[in-house]
């Protein structure tokens, strides 16, 4: 049996729409998956304010986006106790405004040990992990996460 057009058509519109393809004229936010992101930061003062303004911009559009931020070498000092960027506007406000959102702030122990750090001395939103670089392998290899690097 040979294919008309008139039997492509809905053909066509049938597979759109179970691929997700077709507009159902619905809002497009109401159909977004969360997203599942790793964002490594090494340098503080490259990083940072980009970073944190990056993960604001990511959870307008998607507010149920799932966010680990990694730290580890320079890029844990914004989370340090008192840390301020350039402009001298302090780290932790916008720190503890992405927590309440969700986002996880990890900090490399190795850092800490090399660094002779200690945990005290980092604002309370942050957590530890043995090793910066483990994690991201970790969440972008058995959590499904995406890379991004401000």
């Amino acid at each position: 049996m040979r294919a008309t057009r008139s039997h492509l058509v809905p053909a066509i519109a049938m597979l759109l729409a179970l691929t997700g393809c077709a507009s159902s004229g619905a809002d497009p936010q109401s159909n977004i998956a969360p997203d599942k992101v790793v964002y490594h930061i090494n340098d503080t003062g490259a990083q940072a304010v980009n970073a944190l303004r990056n993960i604001g911009n990511h959870l307008e559009v998607n507010p149920q986006a799932k966010i680990v931020v990694v730290t580890h070498a320079q890029g844990v000092d914004f989370l340090m106790d008192g840390a301020r960027d350039r402009n001298g506007n302090p780290y932790n406000v916008r720190v503890e405004e992405l927590k309440a959102q969700g986002i996880k702030f990890d900090v490399c122990e190795i850092t800490l040990r090399n660094r002779k750090m200690t945990r005290s001395q980092f604002v309370p939103e942050a957590t530890f992990v043995p090793s910066g670089v483990a994690e991201i392998t970790r969440l972008q290899q058995r959590e499904g996460y995406a890379y991004l690097r401000p």
